[in-house]
């Protein structure tokens, strides 16, 4: 499987054969290493929330150009539905669906959101499965989602203020007890400035923790 890091929360996926985005801001995003338009393949991209750094009205026109099919919340989706995406697949927590032949879960977050609820993805590839947690604060339940899913690879946001910090995201990898995290949501502006060796050191030596900068490709194996 690999991953790149697309700067803030936004993921691009290669497993297999399948291409997906999660929270694909990238017009606005100064880190973003490539913006709508260079994107020529997805087969699904996944909106956590509404707010404009997790990248709604890219998803919306990447999902245009192609094709792909565009999943959130139920409100979220029939909102993209309206703006003209044509494949769309809305949801809601604790469901279990199916795009593009992949299996995956909507999730709680804790945060806020215009429409809908705030939400996360746990999205079972072809290699790996994967937890997307959108914004989020930590959260005991996170438990309860390792034991019944067996989390491979986690994307936790550590940049405090509006999520998590890296002593609750590195507690929040004890709960799933998942090996392997990057972390999210960190430096992109001032406020959310982080070193992720703090998350590191908290993580310990038994956690794989995949630093990398906006663009870098890592391929990830179980």
């Amino acid at each position: 499987m690999k991953v790149t890091w697309l700067g803030h929360a936004g993921i691009k996926i290669e497993d297999d054969g399948k291409i997906i985005f999660i929270d694909p801001w990238l017009n606005g995003n100064p880190l973003a290493p490539i913006k709508v338009e260079d994107i020529k393949k997805a087969d699904a991209v996944f909106v956590t929330h509404d707010h404009s750094d997790h990248g709604y009205s890219e998803a919306v026109e990447i999902c245009k150009n192609t094709g792909a099919t565009f999943v959130s919340i139920f409100e979220l989706a029939n909102s993209a539905k309206n703006d003209g995406v044509k494949n769309v697949l809305g949801g809601n927590i604790g469901g279990t669906a199916e795009v593009a032949g992949l299996k995956f879960i909507f999730t709680v977050a804790l945060h806020s959101s215009t429409v809908g609820t705030p939400i996360g993805f746990i999205i079972m590839l072809p290699t790996m499965t994967i937890y997307h947690p959108g914004d989020t604060g930590i959260f005991s339940d996170m438990k309860l989602l390792g034991e019944l899913y067996d989390v491979d690879l986690a994307f936790l946001p550590i940049g405090s203020l509006f999520t998590m910090g890296p002593k609750e995201a590195a507690k929040a990898l004890q709960l799933l007890n998942c090996q392997k995290a990057i972390p999210i949501h960190y430096k992109t502006f001032p406020v959310l400035v982080q070193d992720p060796k703090e998350f590191i050191e908290i993580a310990g030596p038994m956690i794989d923790v995949y630093v990398l900068e906006p663009g870098e490709e890592k391929e990830i194996g179980n």
